[in-house]
């Protein structure tokens, strides 16, 4: 039976995972029951292999071909988390914990990564083995960096690994990827202004942080629209401004913070020393003190290009070639699997989602449509890398 007509079969009892998983979205690494039901999943499955705990509430399930443990091992990888929002879906499994919700689509993530393993474990018509990685703290808490740095490459010899995101406006069985970035680097920024507090009605014995902060939020556009190349893609946004109590006073102090994303490593360097330089600038014509904090979050996730050609054939497999881009355009959001790709090499790729709210949004729910093409992808993959001989 092809893979597709076989995920095809099992599809229900999938989605019905996926919305077990929605209904109960935890945070970051707070994990605890997603992780326990990912492992209780894996070990009915029949995995040769279970481990939990791995840089805190990670989940890795191993199963091997058909000539056993030898041959190489593939790393698969889902996210777990949820994001700090209120659910506005209206659904019928809609989240149960009040101010978390799957508004990112790990649900689904973990779903089809799920199927997948159940399939494998019961067909092992490939070489090798494959590990399933669950990991938490993909949403700001580098839980990536934090499973690798307790041993996950090392303890199961991980030779290559591989990522998969939905992406809302991609239809449903589409595939799009790229070699070489495909998402950005993102960094935080945070700016403290200290004047001079005094009264609004005399302004020229103050030292206005106000005033000192409005010139750097615009001087700060700047930096993309004057003092970089228009073709090096970059975004530096301020999403926050902080300052006073009350209509009549001065403040003494305002604080700025936002984001940078970036796809090149030296413009990721250059837009840190360009913002301590107007920093000085403003703070020299405001009469002011401005410090910056800079902060390196993510990494560029930065696909190998013999894994993401490899990657495609697999996801052209499944959908047919005039249904996956080779040569989609990065985006600008951030991935902590960028962490693993510096370690392994590798490919992450975007599945469709179809017509949807966006990622992030209260209104967004991953398509369940979309399961039956991710699974089907995960399989694929494995038993083309792993050819049986």
């Amino acid at each position: 039976m092809p893979v597709t007509e076989s995920i095809a079969a099992e599809q229900a009892e999938i989605i019905e995972w996926r919305r077990f998983l929605h209904r109960c979205p935890e945070l970051l690494y707070d994990t605890v029951e997603t992780a326990a039901f990912v492992a209780e999943k894996l070990r009915e499955f029949g995995c040769d292999e279970v481990v939990t705990g791995i840089g805190t509430l990670g989940v890795v399930g191993v199963v091997h071909g058909r000539v056993g443990n030898s041959g190489p091992m593939l790393g698969l990888r889902s996210d777990m988390d949820a994001l700090p929002i209120a659910e506005a879906t209206g659904l019928p499994y809609a989240s149960l914990n009040p101010g978390k919700m799957h508004a990112c689509g790990h649900d689904g993530h973990m779903a089809m990564l799920l199927g997948a393993a159940r399939h494998l474990a019961r067909n092992r018509e490939f070489n090798g083995s494959v590990a399933f990685i669950f990991q938490p703290a993909e949403e700001g808490g580098a839980g990536a960096k934090a499973m690798i740095d307790d041993g996950l490459f090392d303890r199961f010899n991980i030779e290559r690994v591989f990522g998969m995101h939905n992406l809302p406006g991609l239809p449903i069985g589409n595939f799009a990827m790229c070699p070489g970035p495909i998402m950005a680097a993102t960094d935080e920024f945070a700016f403290e202004i200290t004047g001079r507090s005094g009264h609004a009605a005399i302004p020229h014995r103050a030292a206005d942080p106000v005033l000192a902060g409005a010139a750097l939020v615009l001087a700060l556009q700047q930096i993309v629209a004057r003092n970089t190349d228009p073709l090096d893609a970059l975004v530096v946004s301020a999403t926050e401004f902080h300052s006073g109590f009350v209509h009549n006073v001065i403040p003494d102090k305002a604080t700025i913070s936002g984001t940078v994303r970036s796809l090149k490593p030296q413009t990721r360097l250059y837009v840190e020393e360009r913002m301590n330089s107007i920093a000085q600038g403003i703070g020299l014509t405001h009469g002011v003190q401005v410090d910056l904090t800079y902060h390196h979050n993510y990494p560029v996730t930065q696909n190998d290009p013999e894994q993401t050609d490899l990657a495609a054939q697999a996801a052209m497999a499944v959908s047919g070639a005039s249904a996956v881009s080779v040569k989609a355009a990065p985006l600008m959001a951030g991935e902590d699997f960028s962490f693993m790709l510096q370690k392994k090499p590798g490919a992450f790729i975007f599945i469709g989602n179809g017509d949807t709210a966006g990622l992030h949004n209260s209104t967004y729910n991953f398509s369940d449509d979309a399961i039956i093409y991710g699974s089907s992808y995960w399989v694929t993959l494995v038993n083309q890398l792993l050819t049986s001989k």
